[in-house]
């Protein structure tokens, strides 16, 4: 099994009476606390762990009152646990003289759990500290858990048949992994909580928990507070992480219900119906953490209170039943347990982002809305939020300080040295400005990585976003926009573990893209708390890789030097400063090595990061500047682009206009991206990394993107300036050589001479069309040829290997027939519509010929093609799809399938439905599709 387990009460009438029988004398219900132990099976390493947790106890001020060996029967659990197998011990602690609380007293197990952990894993590294793990350590709470089965917990842990174990509270889990690799530990529950989900946004929340940790402190922790960091314990899955932060908050002094609030908060921002101190708390606590977002339903419990919450998309199942003899079932469906139906008063679903909570000490269940509106009236957030929180539209207008480069250099000129093209601006930047959102394109990148192009590529070109799938389902950014929110703060975060009201004294801005009137207003504020800094990103061209190093270390000092004499905003720059000797370091550089610095120097939450740059001009740039750690970017060369192209009479509106239409495409471009990744607010999305490296080297990895995954190596620090130069010089051309005053065609989107190249180029087309309108086979194989031999033009990865052929030939007698073979030949899905219904038709025929399958994509199938032609071919495609927009999907439809294929994500377009524009539903298309002609038809996320 993945791992279950079960959370319970404290069971004193057992435990007091197996200590008995092992002379463990235990105090009072209440003041002895019980711990869960996993431990190497050879004594000798089990002894020296025990003699570590005797040490640490007596150090906290506490009473170690002994150990019990926990019988355990592994005769029904399969090879792979029992290889793994720990010895499951219990550890006794008494209160210590100083104690005067329940709480503090968990507060004191808590400290000493941490101490054990550290010491045994991290700075001993005991032999067999491997197998250790502290499942539960309380006075209130136990847990028994492992790499099992449900059904096989109470069989393991014989002991929880016993009629002396009483609990009120029963909390189980059934684990089913997905991020991590099934381990004893890695089992739910964990101490405070189980889960059901996961956390999307994960990258993102340890490293903000990591910078926020150097600076907070706690009256309740003291010094101590240091034995507690760091709060993360990373080598955990993404729910044993959400545990640690929920514990942290709880015994911080915390409720459950507030700690909850904190990190899967409801969505309030376009909420109408949300009562004012309910938004006040949610906008207070914004400034201090951001949401933990993905599909999620969490139960929780400090052994006196248990509720469960879920997701602010309700993308996890939550069901209970309430019974007449005052029970409560809860679970991700009903029937879990069979409850007579006489017997049910009430049952319900827990609502997206809405909370249940069971009080047993009042013995009573709490509804949502007086949990919360208790919890936001215990300060007064509605005063603080308006006392302290700046509307960037209220901040004073500065005059916009003019570009110097403007009277040295051509507008043409500038682009080039960031490396702008015709491409960029006819197909980027205009549809942008006129329609407010991005250009719809279709049929994939045919276009080299650019790991492997031999043009110089930006920095963001070198990324590629991380997506969700089935587990964790992507959400609609259409359809489900009252969950999202891109609203940013920015400023100093207060502390984390106290409400004070200057926690919230922040910039509040309602997206991301600065205009240069917003970015003005910002670098010239003049409030009580705000103080900002303009930092340029600029380096010596000739010293190259070097040269950029030695830059950003300079850039680290200067961001250290102004936190340390109370700047609270720094603005990178690269604007202005441009020569034949200094060149812009990329903008994604110098922002994820220096909010990687921040983080790493304690100092990140103390500066609100923004960008001012050139650079920056398409979503896939904007996104990836916000996942590495900026709050706002303005991309000025883009409005001055828009300024000029409206100038020229290439963009029908007016500047204004415009440029309001570029930004809101921006932002709706991030929100889709996000959205794509599951993720819901532009908060969450800041930090968070979610991008995978292609052709980057471990070295500029680890020292600019640290934590973000690149799986080949490829180029580094040289060849990022190398490309930089190459941009440079094509306005400040060493000496002699003449300057092309043009843009570049570009040719990513479209293939262009002398642009980017292209798998299938016109030459390659011209091959296929004729071979195939003539019957020319040498024709075929000159665009085979063309096609196959991607290693002389190194497109991708694959291109750049060989087949190792054996020197002996294998009979053919000893291998499967062709026909065989052939069977397994499947299309891939292409909708009729996405292509012609030539196309589609000639590509099930061929398949049905050779015994293979055709796809029909999810698009559906004209009914003609269910029956055989005159000559005996058959049109029909084998595999019917059926996506998440059921188009064209009908009874009939299923009934002529031999494979029924559910499409849960698709890869041409990870994250998204199908797309297929309106100007491509002809009237034919939409009657196979049932739908509307000329009607763009977007399939939503499998949910």
């Amino acid at each position: 099994g993945d791992g279950a387990g079960i959370l319970i009460q404290v069971p004193d009438r057992f435990l007091r009476r197996v200590c008995n029988e092992r002379n463990i004398e235990l105090p009072e219900a209440g003041r002895y606390g019980v711990g869960m132990l996993f431990l190497p099976p050879d004594i000798s390493q089990r002894r020296a762990i025990e003699d570590i947790c005797r040490l640490m106890i007596e150090a906290e001020g506490q009473k170690c009152l002994g150990f019990r060996k926990v019988p355990t029967d592994n005769s029904t659990i399969g090879q792979t646990a029992r290889a793994e197998e720990p010895v499951v011990k219990q550890l006794f602690v008494g209160w210590g003289e100083e104690v005067t609380s329940e709480l503090e007293f968990e507060r004191k197990l808590y400290i000493i759990r941490r101490r054990i952990t550290k010491r045994v894993k991290y700075t001993a590294a005991l032999l067999g500290s491997n197998y250790f793990y502290v499942s539960s350590l309380s006075a209130r709470t136990m847990v028994y858990k492992g790499m099992l089965l449900p059904e096989q917990v109470g069989d393991y842990y014989s002991e929880l048949h016993d009629p002396d174990m009483e609990s009120a509270i029963a909390m189980v889990h059934s684990r089913f992994s997905t991020n991590t690799f099934p381990s004893w530990d890695r089992a739910h529950p964990y101490r405070f909580l189980s889960h059901n989900g996961e956390i999307n946004t994960l990258k993102g929340n340890v490293n903000w928990m990591k910078a926020r940790e150097k600076n907070v402190s706690s009256p309740v922790f003291g010094e101590a507070i240091e034995d507690i960091k760091p709060v993360i314990l990373e080598d955990g899955s993404d729910s044993a992480i959400l545990d640690n932060a929920f514990e942290f908050l709880v015994l911080s002094g915390r409720s459950l219900a507030h700690a909850a609030m904190m990190i899967i908060p409801e969505p309030w921002g376009g909420n109408k119906f949300m009562s004012p101190e309910k938004k006040a708390f949610y906008e207070y606590h914004s400034c201090l953490m951001e949401p933990w977002d993905g599909p999620a339903s969490v139960v929780f419990t400090d052994g006196v209170q248990i509720g469960a919450m879920l997701d602010r998309n309700g993308l996890r199942p939550s069901r209970y039943y309430i019974t007449t003899d005052d029970m409560v079932i809860m679970a991700s469906e009903v029937g879990v347990l069979d409850i007579e139906p006489e017997r049910i008063l009430r049952k319900d679903r827990l609502q997206p982002g809405k909370m249940f909570l069971v009080d047993t000490a009042e013995g009573r269940i709490i509804a949502d809305e007086e949990i919360k509106e208790s919890i936001a009236s215990e300060k007064p957030y509605s005063e603080w939020i308006s006392r302290n929180v700046i509307d960037i539209e209220s901040l004073q207008d500065h005059p916009q300080l003019k570009n110097p480069d403007e009277d040295k250099y051509s507008l043409t000129a500038r682009q080039k040295v960031f490396g702008y093209s015709r491409e960029d601006i006819t197909m980027q930047i205009v549809p942008m400005s006129e329609k407010g959102v991005e250009m719809v394109g279709s049929m994939g990148n045919d276009t080299p990585l650019a790991a492997l192009s031999n043009r110089p590529k930006l920095l963001y070109d070198y990324f590629k976003q991380l997506f969700a799938q089935v587990t964790n389902p992507p959400i609609d950014s259409l359809r489900e926009e009252i969950v999202t929110s891109t609203s940013v703060m920015l400023g100093t975060e207060g502390n984390l573990l106290e409400a004070h009201e200057v926690n919230c004294r922040r910039i509040k801005l309602p997206h991301p893209i600065l205009t240069n009137q917003d970015l003005e207003k910002i670098r010239g504020i003049d409030r009580p708390g705000f103080r900002a800094v303009t930092i340029p990103i600029f380096y010596d061209v000739a010293k190259g890789g070097r040269g950029i190093e030695s830059a950003m270390q300079d850039i680290y000092r200067q961001a250290e030097q102004a936190a340390q004499v109370g700047v609270n905003i720094i603005i990178l720059s690269d604007k202005g400063e441009i020569d034949s000797k200094r060149a812009p370091i990329p903008a994604l550089l110098a922002v994820a090595g220096l909010h990687n610095f921040l983080i790493n120097a304690g100092i990140r939450t103390q500066i609100g990061l923004v960008l001012e740059s050139a650079e920056p001009r398409a979503v896939h740039h904007f996104a990836m500047l916000i996942g590495y750690g900026v709050g706002a970017v303005n991309p000025y060369m883009a409005f001055e682009t828009i300024r000029s192209l409206v100038s020229d009479g290439h963009i029908r509106f007016d500047e204004k206009t415009a440029i309001k239409n570029y930004v809101k495409a921006a932002v709706k471009g991030v929100v889709k991206t996000m959205a794509k990744m599951g993720i819901s607010t532009v908060q969450s999305y800041r930090g968070a990394q979610i991008f995978e490296a292609v052709g980057l080297n471990s070295q500029l990895v680890d020292s600019y993107f640290t934590r973000t995954p690149s799986r080949i190596e490829g180029i580094g620090l040289s060849t990022v300036a190398e490309e930089v130069r190459r941009r440079h010089e094509s306005v400040f051309p060493p000496s002699g050589n003449k300057v092309d005053r043009g843009l570049d065609a570009g040719g990513d989107r479209k293939w262009r001479h002398n642009g980017e190249y292209h798998l299938f180029s016109p030459e390659a087309l011209h091959f296929l069309q004729h071979s195939c309108r003539t019957g020319n086979y040498e024709l075929f194989q000159k665009y085979e040829n063309l096609i196959d031999d991607q290693s002389q033009h190194f497109c991708t990865i694959r291109g750049l290997m060989d087949i190792r052929f054996s020197g002996e030939p294998i009979p053919l007698d000893e291998v499967e027939p062709a026909e065989a073979i052939m069977k397994r030949f499947k299309t891939g899905a292409m909708s009729y519509g996405s292509i012609s219904q030539e196309a589609h038709e000639t590509l099930a025929i061929a398949m049905n010929r050779v015994g293979g399958k055709s796809n029909t994509g999810e698009g559906g199938e004209d009914s003609a093609r269910f029956l055989k032609d005159a000559n005996g071919d058959s049109r029909m495609s084998a595999i019917k799809q059926v996506a998440s927009g059921r188009f064209g999907v009908t009874s009939e439809y299923l009934a002529n399938a031999v494979e029924i294929q559910i499409k849960m994500a698709q890869g041409a377009k990870p994250g998204e439905g199908g797309q297929l524009p309106g100007m491509k539903v002809y009237p034919w298309v939409a009657k196979v599709r049932h739908s509307t002609p000329g009607v763009g038809l977007i399939s939503p996320p499998p949910h």
